[in-house]
């Protein structure tokens, strides 16, 4: 079987250095840490600012060993990280945004957050009810 030389042209260099630098600006991962008796994720940014992440809301690494998390790769300039001992890929500029995974994941982690009881969940749903609760909806 004959392999095939793949060429690339200079026009398709031109255009992926040009599409480089519309995000030249944007913040990279530049080091990930893992503190294990905090249970947290700390990646740093090319902007000299840190995302820290608690590992229980990153799809994929809730149940990881500091061993699995502390085996990562930089990948794109820093725009993901990889976990290759997990499978588990992230999007940096994802993270940024608070989005930790899949929207199956984030609507779990949603579900997870409202089924929370606590004082300060109790005062506000009083507070929200001495104002007469929830609006109803409205009837076509």
């Amino acid at each position: 079987m004959a392999k095939h030389k793949v060429i690339t042209t200079d026009a398709e260099i031109e255009t992926a250095l040009e599409r480089a630098n519309l995000h030249k600006h944007e913040a990279r991962a530049k080091t990930v840490e893992h503190i294990q008796d905090l249970n947290l994720l700390i990646v740093g940014l090319s902007n000299h600012r840190r995302l820290v992440l608690p590992i229980e809301d990153v799809q994929g690494l809730g149940k990881a060993t500091h061993k699995q998390i502390q085996n990562y790769e930089l990948l794109g300039r820093g725009t993901g990280i990889s976990f290759p001992d997990l499978d588990v890929d992230l999007y940096v500029p994802a993270l940024m945004e608070g989005v930790y995974g899949n929207r199956r994941w984030m609507a779990h982690l949603g579900r997870k957050g409202g089924e929370a009881r606590t004082a300060a969940k109790r005062l506000a749903s009083q507070a929200n009810g001495a104002k007469g609760g929830r609006p109803k909806k409205a009837v076509a």
